[in-house]
């Protein structure tokens, strides 16, 4: 699997088709919004906010039955039939609410290119820009690419939606489904019937609400991580010239390990007695130590899926915590690691709510680390892609990918003389210490 953007996306020249999707019927029942939810719709309507993943159509799936089997994927997963809507309230902040939708599945509808320079992807960008909308009704899309290319016709189908439904583990969750729901279509089977019941990410929301505050330790730890960097979270360390407003982004992915050297990684980590992600981590803060002589922070996503009813459900499973690196052993790393987890294991509402947006600074710096080995699992062939918008930034961000084929770094950041310069060396020397760390130790002579 590949983690990429879709200006990059490997997607062949080819015909943009998207499945219509309206709302049916007055709003529903009120949603609970999740903090993160909350944060992200928060900041309006806009270009740019969806997740998307692509991958491979076999030849005998008709367009109807397509539809059909997205309709009923829809129709497992409530968040996909919610919609976000904003009130203005007099004298006082807007009114943010979310409801249960009746979706409707249309007919399938054309996208042409607007002139002969448009690309495929520039087209499957504008429909997506379009459609995949914090406040779309409903804010999701399935799109397929009829390629031109006669010898590998299969069509790309793209299942996208607006973050605010949705994170990269449900995207595998979705395509898991669809295939299932089509593959019961194919064997005369009712779609989605001996899928066990998908759980509602309303009913995480409101259990989190229902969480005791957290303990005072955890509240003192994120006043601590707040107040190293003047009340928000962390910066990248080094210069990434004026970033007063979001600039065009630059997108960087870098094939760090094959297969074989990510093993070797695993083993040195397992000789050090920590996981290959503090190993990995620990030669990051090194090298960010050595570049900027300031300790490895960042924002760290974690997930909430932190019982097996989460593991079909889609929504946005993800929060922030903050990762640490004071000491930048494996051992220190591994304990980072674990603090990290804490702190991103209480609602962050009651901590956090009421600094609303100041906590994301101009030059905010997050690090990720994915193993799509532990995510559903995908069958091969599919030639699956998780796809980004193109979007404009102020701050760096960057993801390990851990996988089958090795493991991979991608990382955005603002487009500046400045951040080009200092990204660039700081995301070669990461490559170059991790390399480092995953050769086998030479054995000495005798």
């Amino acid at each position: 699997m590949r983690l990429t953007n879709v200006a990059h996306m490997r997607l062949p020249p080819g015909r943009v088709t998207s499945l219509s999707t309206g709302l049916v019927g007055l709003p529903g029942d009120a949603v609970p919004i999740s903090y993160d939810q909350r944060r992200h719709v928060g900041a309006g309507d806009r270009d740019g906010s969806w997740m998307a993943l692509s991958f491979r159509l076999d030849h005998d799936v008709s367009p109807a039955q397509l539809a059909t089997a997205w309709a009923a994927v829809v129709a497992r997963h409530g968040t996909l039939r919610t919609a976000f809507s904003r009130t203005s309230e007099p004298g006082g902040p807007d009114r943010l609410d979310l409801h249960e939708v009746g979706v409707s599945v249309g007919e399938w509808v054309e996208h042409r290119p607007a002139d002969s320079e448009e690309t495929t992807r520039a087209v499957l960008r504008r429909v997506l820009d379009a459609a995949c909308r914090p406040f779309g009704e409903p804010s999701h899309r399935l799109c397929v690419i009829i390629p031109d290319d006669p010898t590998d016709s299969r069509p790309v189908a793209v299942i996208a939606a607006d973050h605010s439904h949705l994170d990269m583990w449900s995207l595998l969750v979705l395509l898991r489904d669809l295939r299932s729901c089509l593959d019961d279509l194919l064997a005369g089977r009712v779609p989605g019937g001996d899928l066990e019941p998908a759980a509602s990410f309303a009913a995480h929301t409101r259990q989190l609400e229902e969480r005791p505050p957290a303990p005072a330790a955890v509240t003192e730890r994120w006043a601590d991580v707040l107040a190293a960097d003047e009340g928000a979270l962390p910066r990248f360390p080094l210069p990434l010239g004026d970033v007063s407003e979001p600039r065009p982004e630059v997108v960087e992915v870098r094939d760090v390990l094959d297969a074989v050297d990510l093993e070797h990684l695993a083993k040195h980590a397992a000789d050090h007695g920590v996981r290959i992600t503090a190993l990995a981590l620990a030669e990051v803060a090194a090298a960010t130590s050595e570049l900027s002589g300031r300790t490895l922070r960042a924002v760290f996503p974690v997930h909430s899926r932190d019982d097996a009813a989460w593991s079909g459900a889609v929504g946005w499973f993800i929060t922030n915590s903050v990762l640490e690196c004071s000491d930048p052993s494996p051992l220190g790393c591994s304990s980072a690691l674990k603090e990290s987890l804490r702190l991103g294991s209480h609602p962050l509402a009651p901590i956090l709510g009421h600094l609303d947006r100041e906590l994301s600074p101009p030059g905010m710096f997050a690090l990720s680390w994915l193993d799509s080995r532990r995510l559903p699992a995908v069958p091969a062939g599919l030639e699956v892609q998780w796809v980004s918008a193109v979007t404009r930034t102020d701050g760096v961000m960057a993801w390990f990918l851990a996988g089958d084929d090795g493991l991979h770094l991608r990382c955005r950041y603002p487009d500046t003389t400045e951040a080009r310069e200092n990204v660039g060396r700081w995301l070669d020397a990461v490559v170059d210490r991790v390399r480092g760390a995953a050769r086998p130790t030479p054995v000495p002579h005798p």
